[in-house]
């Protein structure tokens, strides 16, 4: 009586030996450490030579350095000496490399190979990544402005075909429309006001002879800008979602910014960059009628553009905007079955998809320009290479435009939906590119105003007081147990240490983040966790009291009541289901550790102090117990 068949001990034996093998790595820690990557360049040996030779130089020893697929990562023993090799190595190396702060696992190699890794640490007990993006409100106009120079040229052909000398965007914004009469004027006025009644109209007569400006009404203009926010955070959601950080933060802040936090994160620089660039696609032809030359010269002529390849060749480009990202529905990086080059295949939606067919079955023989663009925010520096910095001793930042022609290619038939893009990519780059056009194009460009890389320091506090309040609670729960319940207390005790070890190994194993309402979830565990427990023993008391021997009282109390503790925690893991499916953030962290604590207790309470009590009192004789 009261014995496990050896299948079910051997169950709970394997259970919670896998739970300690995955949550020893926590105890390890973690070392500061920074992280070297780059976009344009390769990140190599010789690079790595070079960042240990600017430390020597500098003074700052490290622990350990090491190449992988992602850069350089070197580790510190402090996180002063961390800091302070970011700011020399970020200076010495200059643009073309990223150089992120970043925490590394201390793992041991034999536990990595088989999976165990610490669990992550949200940005109030870790710190992590801290972003304030900036979205360009002057671009949400212009490029709205752009869109209507085609639309009013549709409007009024279509509205029996009146006639205009030009229709353009002004650099002060708003568009202007210019007649040979007064009468054409008016019936492109009445023309407009039906069919776009978003612009509002005003005219003027001059030297010019009779002109038509508009521009977008307040109402419109609003509307834009909140889309263009509302696109741009839904951009940033799907890209983290690419990187795969857990309990990501992103939210409006004003009018015009966003703030996005990543708890946890392991790869700050993959971060920086992916988030910190705005890159789309621009599709425009080639002007082939006129002299690049007299572009480079300053005289580009008018309708035209001098952009310049990623290896720095000119190419003169036509004015107006075929399609851009906000056409592309989907993107993949593959290679070429000719040249086995990386490429990346893009499928456009359907207006662009109409708008590709048609320029390009009226260009056939013409060349077709792709141009990457970037808006990239930096540090201004001084003529000396320091930073330049404001009345409060901030770095002054300053944005850069970056219009890079990928590829000119000619067009050699008509395309349509699905095409492919190619310009001498490494995979890295083709990967990079495919999963921001894939993350979904911004509808306005936006750039880091602020960054903040908010290290372990900061949050040593937090994790201080949340784990001495655990310690507390379980120290004074453990205490209680073995007072009132004697020898059953120190099984409930063994258990409830268990549960603890059992939450922090699926945490580990699901590499879920931990934040600090996530700890009061554990806390809260703590007492839940020696309910089942207590009504188990006052069960067994029950049955004592009743004139049951001990063995059977023993098994009555397990047996009964397991009815009652499943009830209790199924009924607190729908509520705490619900609190994640409908909360956000720490609340979706606190009802991770909820639930998962309430499943580990159910193991270790029902299944794990029955096999130490079968251990202790099954298959003897028992006078009495201690309960």
């Amino acid at each position: 009586m009261n014995q496990y068949p050896f299948w079910k001990n051997l169950l709970i034996v394997v259970v919670m030996a896998g739970g300690l093998l995955y949550a020893v790595p926590n105890l390890y820690g973690e070392d500061p450490a920074i992280q070297i990557s780059a976009t344009r360049t390769a990140v190599d040996a010789s690079t790595l030579a070079r960042v240990e030779q600017i430390l020597k130089d500098a003074g700052l020893t490290s622990i350990s350095s090491q190449l992988d697929e992602l850069g350089a990562k070197i580790r510190f023993a402090d996180t002063e000496t961390q800091l302070k090799a970011q700011l020399r190595v970020q200076e010495k190396l200059g643009e073309p490399y990223t150089v992120a702060l970043n925490l590394l696992p201390a793992t041991p190699k034999a536990l990595n190979a088989i999976g165990g890794k610490p669990m992550y640490l949200g940005l109030d007990l870790r710190g992590g990544v801290h972003f304030l993006m900036q979205v360009d409100m002057a671009a949400v106009l212009k490029k709205a402005e752009q869109r209507y120079v085609s639309d009013i040229k549709r409007t009024l052909r279509e509205a029996g075909r009146i006639r205009y000398l030009t229709v353009k965007r002004l650099e002060q914004g708003g568009l202007e429309v210019r007649f040979r009469d007064g009468t054409e004027r008016e019936r492109a006025r009445a023309a407009i006001r039906t069919e776009l009644p978003e612009l509002e109209l005003t005219e003027r007569d001059g030297a010019d002879g009779p002109t038509l400006f508009a521009k977008l009404n307040e109402t419109t203009l609003r509307e834009r800008q909140e889309q263009a926010l509302e696109q741009n955070m839904t951009s940033l959601r799907n890209r983290v979602n690419q990187l795969g950080v857990a309990e990501p933060i992103i939210q409006r802040q004003g009018a015009e910014r966003i703030v996005v936090q990543l708890p946890g994160v392991q790869d700050t620089a993959e971060a920086k960059r992916i988030l910190g660039q705005t890159a789309t696609l621009e599709i425009y032809l080639v002007d082939e009628e006129h002299d690049v030359s007299n572009a480079i010269a300053g005289r580009a002529p008018p309708g035209s553009k001098l952009y310049r390849h990623r290896d720095g060749r000119p190419i003169l480009l036509k004015n107006r905007l075929i399609y851009s990202g906000d056409n592309m529905v989907d993107a993949s990086p593959s290679f070429d079955g000719q040249t086995n080059e990386p490429i990346v295949s893009i499928t456009l939606d359907a207006q662009g998809a109409a708008i590709n067919q048609r320029v390009t079955g009226k260009n056939v023989g013409k060349r077709m320009a792709v141009v990457y663009v970037e808006v990239r925010s930096e540090v201004k520096r001084d003529d000396n290479g320091d930073p330049v910095l404001d009345e409060l001793g901030e770095p002054v930042r300053t944005t850069r435009l970056i219009e890079e022609v990928i590829t000119a290619p000619v067009i050699r038939q008509q395309l349509g939906k699905r095409f492919q893009i190619e310009g001498a990519f490494t995979i890295e780059e083709a990967n990079e590119l495919a999963l921001l056009l894939r993350a979904g194009a911004l509808a306005a460009p936006i750039f880091i105003v602020e960054e903040r890389t908010i290290g372990p320091s900061l949050g040593q506090e937090n994790i201080k007081q949340g784990f001495q309040a655990i310690l507390i609670g379980f120290i004074a729960v453990m205490i209680f147990m073995i007072i009132y319940y004697r020898a059953f207390g120190a099984i409930a005790d063994v258990a409830l240490t268990l549960n603890l070890v059992l939450i922090i190994a699926v945490l580990s194993l699901f590499q879920a983040t931990l934040t600090l309402p996530g700890v009061a979830g554990i806390l809260l565990t703590v007492g839940m966790a020696v309910d089942a427990n207590v009504l188990i023993f006052e069960r067994i008391r029950e049955e004592l009291r009743a004139g049951n021997t001990p063995q059977a009282s023993i098994h009555a109390g397990y047996e009964k009541a397991l009815g009652t503790i499943a009830d209790a925690n199924i009924t607190t893991l729908i509520a705490a289901i619900m609190l994640f499916n409908f909360g956000t953030g720490p609340i979706k962290g606190f009802a991770i550790t909820l639930s998962i604590g309430i499943l580990t207790s159910m193991f270790t309470a029902i299944l794990g102090s029955r096999a130490i009590a079968n251990l202790i009192f099954g298959g003897r004789k028992l006078s009495s117990v201690s309960v």
